[in-house]
């Protein structure tokens, strides 16, 4: 083992919707941890200027789009980075989508659409990347989760209902493939400032509310995401498997 046990020189890294928000934070502390880095989501541009930022931090990485509701695109990405590094050591798969309303107006498409970009979507990355990892014979599989794995949120039931499918697909994809030498835990982000809540947010009360129920009494910034996944990615925790860890400042442990 490395002297330093977080140090993640020489693995080969995939952030799935790893260009903006914590996915990105994630990706970039990936590539100061050591590891070559290969960040991806369905905008070239996107893509091109997260792949400049990782080129700065001395690591190197691919141009490569993707889509997780595109099963072609992200078996593409598997086999690009297998075919120019050799490996995959690391997959992390952020990419997320929600929309806030009144669970009796969801309409049926819009659910099914939620449904499939976090839940279907994180199954279909971890299913492709996953059979790459088992015939390697070794692998790691970051899913993220929400605090809606754990509880509630008003007025975003697809998203609810699709985080907490996440951390069941982290913990039942975990014991199936740890035979194989393949690891698979989820982060559970609390609240942090993103594209995808930044209009929730901008609600006063909401934001009271979340503010009043964090112990830390704040929102998290996205590097406070790094460390529990450059963990997670690292040697200090090849013996830990199907766990998801809340980043969320107290939230899930403050009762009355």
């Amino acid at each position: 083992m490395s002297e330093n046990i977080f140090d993640l020189t020489g693995k080969v890294a995939v952030a799935v919707g790893g260009t903006s928000g914590i996915g990105k934070a994630i990706a970039l502390g990936f590539a100061r941890a050591g590891a070559t880095v290969v960040s991806s989501s369905r905008r070239q541009q996107m893509v091109d200027a997260t792949a400049a930022e990782i080129e700065a931090l001395g690591s190197k990485t691919l141009r490569l789009t993707s889509d997780v509701q595109d099963r072609s695109s992200l078996q593409n990405l598997c086999d690009q980075t297998v075919a120019q590094f050799g490996k995959i050591d690391i997959l992390l798969v952020t990419a997320g989508t929600l929309k806030k309303e009144p669970s009796v107006d969801v309409a049926e498409d819009e659910w099914m659409r939620i449904i499939d970009i976090n839940l279907s979507g994180s199954f279909r990355a971890n299913q492709i990347f996953g059979r790459q990892m088992i015939k390697q014979g070794f692998g790691n599989i970051i899913n993220t989760g929400s605090m809606t794995s754990f509880v509630s949120f008003a007025q975003v039931c697809a998203y609810n209902c699709s985080k907490a499918g996440v951390k069941m697909l982290t913990e039942t994809l975990a014991t199936e493939w740890a035979e194989h030498g393949v690891r698979v835990n989820a982060v559970a982000p609390g609240v942090f400032r993103t594209s995808l809540n930044t209009k929730v947010l901008d609600i006063p009360e909401r934001m009271e509310a979340i503010v009043k129920r964090t112990p830390m009494g704040r929102i998290g910034t996205l590097d406070e995401m790094v460390g529990a996944a450059v963990y997670l990615a690292s040697d200090a925790a090849k013996f830990v498997t199907g766990i998801t860890i809340p980043v969320d400042g107290g939230f899930l442990a403050k009762g009355i």
